[in-house]
């Protein structure tokens, strides 16, 4: 078991805190890295901090670990925080998310490899052009991404 399950087993469903990372990978053509996960959503490949791990490690081993991709130098977009993100999972599981958004053009390898399970698919999207299924929320964070990238 993980950390999270662990802390689960003590306290069962009440609402935490959690840590977690997110990346805007953009190639050389200006696209964007999404994924597709398992409820056909479409988004930012990302995931929570384990336990001794900085948001830059755990940045860039979702990627990695979701989509294959490997990247090298991340820079801090924002940080998204607050009731607005509460979540209740379908297991009555509630959190209040902290997520740490990063941008990354340093591609070291950009072959996509996905796992069937977290990820459906994964490929780079023209930020004007972004799969119907993409989250609200992504879609929010994308602008972000795109207003930095103005910069």
């Amino acid at each position: 078991m993980g950390y999270i399950e662990d802390l689960r087993e003590i306290i069962g469903t009440r609402p935490i805190i959690l840590a977690g990372a997110m990346v805007g990978v953009i190639d050389a053509h200006g696209r964007i890295l999404l994924q597709k996960r398992p409820e056909g959503i479409w988004g930012l490949p990302g995931g929570l901090l384990e336990l001794g791990e900085s948001a830059e490690e755990a940045a860039r081993r979702e990627v990695f670990e979701e989509t294959g991709v490997e990247i090298g130098q991340l820079q801090l977009v924002n940080v998204f925080s607050g009731k607005q993100y509460f979540r209740k999972l379908a297991n009555g599981d509630e959190f209040y998310p902290v997520t740490i958004a990063y941008i990354s053009k340093d591609i070291k390898n950009s072959t996509i490899q996905i796992d069937g399970e977290e990820t459906l698919d994964a490929g780079f999207f023209d930020i004007e052009e972004l799969p119907e299924q993409t989250s609200p929320l992504v879609r929010t964070m994308l602008q972000q991404f795109a207003d930095f990238l103005k910069k």
